[in-house]
């Protein structure tokens, strides 16, 4: 056993190892000690003096050691991890620094949970089978597999979620949503859990929100072009509605938090009612829906009113009684920003007269409605170019357009053998002008909106998706597979 292996092991049993850390030095195994503060050096000293080990000890930041210590602990191997009999003990500070000796469970979550953040995973699923329990990761809007465990430790997995989420550990007969705030290195982490019974036993679903990530731009987004230039002339008007639709999971709020960014400032009041408030974001003042309190969407609106507010966030307008509430919002001289859930731009429009709206009343107060989808963007270090199969040159054709060749990801490591890494939106903008003002108080259906909108520079997601796979930006079937046109 080298120096560095020496150490390293037992290095991993001690109960806080946020201040320092061993590394390699040299190719022959041996040693060096990264430390920070009075406390790191003490720790180091002690270490290598107790074991004999000759090792450089040298000053560090802390971010340095956490990034050394993500790579140390991350994985989940294949190694037994208890049963159902484990005694849960809550823990708090960075659980990168979590000890060698916790609990086989506590372990367990810890490392499921940076290795998920490792991962870029968007969520946690851990959900038992019939004679298994399985664990599966969300990543780029996909779900895979992680690992499969012994059915007996479901009971004490989730038990663990449970009691760091600050949740009822004995109830097991009705759903349950907690939260938990940690960190993971230098990474803040806001974590939302759901709990919900099964015929298998309980299931449990984490949804992972890095708070320290620094927030997307409409660039970062995937916005560009004309569609940028349309959406940033309606964010600079000074009253209205602006709708982002789209399914669950189609990076609505994400846009929305991007478009408060270029508008966030000194001398303008922005207010948001959120259920919950995903991004917690500096100079803006945020509410979430509470029930219990009688903070709804609608109320918060007509609260904010006599908040003198310029811009008005509101997460989503799901009834009759938020629709009304946004639209009067924006004919009294506000900004309201907001999300609809429907296919397209267009079909925006008749979502708000079904929840009763009057037509004179939307083409008065809309600015235009964003659709958007998320694709994911093909793995740069296994990126090559192939020949189209015949069904999508057909598929493409049929919508006018010509694709003999495109690019895909043959799978690598860095890709964990999908093909693809990370994920950018697609966009179609419909501004409302007169010509479309005139249609909507007609109450005009989608498509003849749709026509409309194209003799003005309108183009489809799927217009704007055909020029990413021209680009080599994403595939061809990650753009059939978002936009599925009839």
């Amino acid at each position: 056993m080298t120096d560095y292996e020496k150490v390293l092991e037992n290095y991993l049993k001690f109960p806080d190892r946020s201040d320092f850390v061993p590394i390699k030095s040299g190719t022959e195994g041996n040693v060096s000690v990264l430390y920070s503060g009075s406390t790191g050096l003490a720790k180091a000293r002690f270490l290598t003096f107790y074991l004999g080990v000759d090792a450089e000890l040298v000053s560090s930041e802390k971010e340095k050691i956490f990034e050394i210590l993500e790579t140390l602990g991350g994985d989940v191997s294949g190694e037994d991890y208890g049963s159902d009999d484990e005694v849960f003990e809550d823990g708090e500070g960075n659980i990168l620094s979590a000890s060698y000796d916790d609990a086989p469970i506590i372990k367990l979550v810890n490392q499921l949970m940076i290795q998920a953040v490792k991962n870029g995973a968007s969520d946690i699923h851990f959900e038992g089978k019939d004679n298994s329990f399985a664990v599966r990761f969300r990543v780029d809007g996909k779900l895979s597999t992680i690992r499969q465990f012994p059915k007996k430790m479901q009971d004490s997995v989730i038990a663990r979620i449970k009691v760091i989420s600050s949740l009822d550990v004995a109830e097991t007969r009705k759903p349950q949503d907690g939260r938990i705030n940690m960190k993971i290195g230098n990474r803040t982490i806001d974590v939302r859990v759901s709990t919900v019974p099964s015929v298998t036993g309980e299931k449990a679903v984490l949804r992972i929100l890095e708070r320290s990530k620094s927030m997307a731009t409409l660039e970062k987004v995937g916005m560009a072009g004309r569609n940028l230039d349309v959406y940033r002339a309606a964010l600079k008007r000074p009253n209205g509605i602006i709708l982002v639709t789209g399914p669950t999971g189609s990076g609505k709020t994400t846009t929305l938090y991007a478009s408060l960014l270029e508008l966030v400032s000194d001398d303008t009041n922005i207010v948001t009612i959120e259920d919950p408030v995903e991004y917690q974001m500096e100079k803006i003042t945020q509410v979430q829906v509470n029930p219990a309190v009688n903070i709804t969407f609608a109320n918060a609106i007509r609260s904010f009113l006599r908040q003198d507010p310029d811009i008005i966030l509101v997460g989503e307008i799901r009834d009759e009684e938020t629709a009304q509430a946004a639209v009067q919002a924006s004919l009294t001289g506000h900004l309201v920003l907001s999300t609809l859930h429907t296919n397209d731009a267009p079909t925006a429009v008749a979502r708000l007269i079904d929840m009763n709206v009057e037509p004179f009343l939307i083409s008065s107060s809309l600015l235009c409605t964003m659709g958007q989808r998320l694709v994911r963007k093909i793995c740069p270090h296994c990126k090559t170019e192939v020949e189209s199969d015949d069904y999508v040159k057909n598929y493409f054709a049929a919508e006018g357009f010509d694709l003999p060749k495109h690019y895909m990801g043959k799978g690598c490591e860095q890709c964990f053998n999908t093909g693809y890494k990370g994920r950018t939106g697609i966009f179609e903008i419909m501004t409302v002008n007169d010509p479309i003002r005139k249609m909507i108080n007609d109450r005009a259906s989608s498509n003849e909106l749709m026509h409309e909108a194209k003799n003005h520079g309108y183009q489809r997601m799927f217009d704007y998706g055909y020029e990413l796979v021209q680009a080599g930006t994403t595939t061809p079937w990650e753009l059939i597979a978002v936009t599925r046109i009839d």
